[in-house]
């Protein structure tokens, strides 16, 4: 097994290896001059399982971009599997047609690393569980929900907490976190 990272987060792919006692994969990713993504592989990787852990997060085109490169290099270079890691899926709020004339993004997000070649997906709090649907490859979508409870009750009295939505997709689960932790949900308006 081996794990590498585009250039959206080396830092979460850097503790992910720390936390696997591995070293993170060798492999060049630069932009040219013009925009274009290079990716290089700097190892062998034939027949290994390899992780791509790549956000997909702003600059949003950039880093879908970056990944989109990635996979297709792991394929080239023979990896057996190609799992993506993708914490922050990128147009996942774009899950659903709500005009007439409007695209479906997330998944045509979902039909470019089914493309690009990736074998399995892993993702963090999908927007919406639909977009699990949206590839034709596994999708594993972890929920965040236990470690932030953890770290919230350590972290702050839950006397002064309250837990606030960013937005109206997201008050479902800030109604659950609110339940939980025992403190109000603030709603704006």
């Amino acid at each position: 097994m081996k794990v590498f990272s585009g250039n959206s987060n080396i830092p979460l792919a850097s503790k992910i290896c720390d936390y696997l006692e591995m070293p993170l994969g060798r492999a060049e990713v630069r932009t040219f001059s013009d925009g274009e993504i290079f990716v290089e592989i700097g190892e062998n990787i034939r027949d290994s399982d390899v992780f791509v852990v790549q956000s997909i997060c702003r600059p949003v085109n950039h880093h879908l971009m970056e990944l989109l490169v990635m996979i297709d290099a792991m394929k080239r270079a023979s990896g057996s599997k190609v799992n993506v890691v993708i914490p922050y899926y990128g147009y996942a709020r774009q899950d659903r047609k709500v005009a007439p004339r409007v695209p479906i993004s997330a998944k045509v997000v979902a039909n470019l690393i089914s493309v690009a070649g990736a074998d399995r997906v892993v993702c963090l709090d999908l927007h919406a569980n639909q977009i699990q649907g949206f590839f034709q490859i596994p999708v594993d979508n972890l929920f965040a929900a236990p470690v932030v409870m953890q770290y919230v009750k350590r972290s702050h009295r839950e006397d002064g907490l309250v837990i606030v939505s960013p937005d109206a997709g997201g008050v479902e689960r800030a109604r659950a976190f609110a339940k939980r932790l025992n403190a109000p949900l603030a709603v704006i308006a």
